[in-house]
C-alpha cells in the first residue's frame, strides 16, 4: 500500500514562533522522508517541528524551481515502497507558488493519498488584513521586471479588478519591493484600494491597507522584506 503524502507549512520567518496546531505537527513528527525546497531550511524547520528522528538520518530529495519535470517522478518512489512522506516548501504553505504542486499532481494521478495541512499562508493573510474582497481574487504571481511592462501589468490587474469585482493579490523579488510600491503608487487610480503586508507572523510585520490617494506620503521601507501585494479597484 502507498504512502501518503503529508503537506507541511513552515514559518514564514521564525522557527520560534508556534506555526502549526500541536494536533498537525503530531501527525508528521515520525516521518523520515521529505521533499524539499533547500536542504538547509528545511532541516532548520524539521529540527524545530520536532520531527524524532535525528535530523541527519533523514531523506531528504529536493524539488524546486531548478527540478527538470522528467526528475518529479522518482520522488515518488518512497510513497509507491509504502512510506508516508512530507512535502517543505521553503516558507508558508507548499504547492502554492512553490514548486511542490508537481509532485501533487503526480501523487493524485498515482493513486496516493494527499494530505494538506492548517498552517501560514503569507496570501491569504495579506488578503485577510486588505479589507479588499475576499469572495472573488486572484493570485497573479510576479509581475514583470522591466517597468513598461510592469505598469501594463498594474493597469490590466486594475482594470480586470474593476470589471470582475475581483481582489488582485501578487508578490516581487524583496530587492524590488520598494520600486514595485512607488510604481503601483504612481499608477494605480486615487480611488483604488492598494494593500501591502510585509513580515507577516513577525516582530516588524507591516500592513497598510488604504486608497492610493490616502497612502501616507512616508511609505514603508520594504526593502529585503518578504512583502504580498493587494489591489482591489471595486467597493
Amino acid at each position: 500500500m502507498a504512502g501518503t503524502l503529508y503537506l507541511i507549512p513552515t514559518p514564514l520567518g521564525d522557527e520560534n514562533t508556534a506555526w502549526l496546531p500541536e494536533p498537525e505537527r503530531a501527525r508528521v513528527t515520525h516521518l523520515t522522508h521529505f521533499v524539499v525546497e533547500a536542504e538547509k531550511t528545511a532541516r532548520r524547520h524539521l529540527k524545530a517541528l520536532g520531527v524524532t528522528t535525528p535530523i541527519r538520518e533523514l531523506t531528504l530529495a529536493t524539488l524546486n524551481e531548478h527540478t527538470v519535470p522528467g526528475d518529479v517522478a522518482a520522488l515518488l518512489e518512497p510513497l509507491l515502497a509504502g512510506h508516508d512522506v512530507g512535502l517543505v516548501s521553503e516558507a508558508g504553505t507548499p504547492a502554492v507558488a512553490d514548486p511542490g504542486a508537481a509532485l501533487v499532481a503526480l501523487a493524485h494521478a498515482r493513486g496516493v493519498r494527499v494530505e494538506p495541512l492548517i498552517g501560514p499562508s503569507s496570501i491569504l493573510l495579506a488578503l485577510m488584513a486588505s479589507g479588499a474582497n475576499g469572495q472573488r481574487f486572484a493570485f497573479a504571481g510576479y509581475l514583470p521586471v522591466d517597468a513598461t511592462e510592469r505598469g501594463a501589468a498594474i493597469r490590466a490587474l486594475e482594470a480586470r479588478s474593476r470589471q470582475f469585482d475581483e481582489t488582485q493579490v501578487f508578490i516581487e523579488t524583496p530587492y524590488r519591493n520598494n520600486a514595485l510600491l512607488e510604481q503601483l503608487r504612481q499608477t494605480l487610480s486615487p480611488a483604488t484600494r492598494l494593500a501591502v503586508a510585509c513580515d507577516l507572523t513577525l516582530p516588524t510585520q507591516t500592513i497598510v491597507s488604504h486608497p492610493v490617494k490616502d497612502w501616507p506620503a512616508e511609505a514603508p521601507n520594504l526593502h529585503k522584506r518578504p512583502a504580498i501585494f493587494v489591489v482591489y479597484a471595486s467597493g
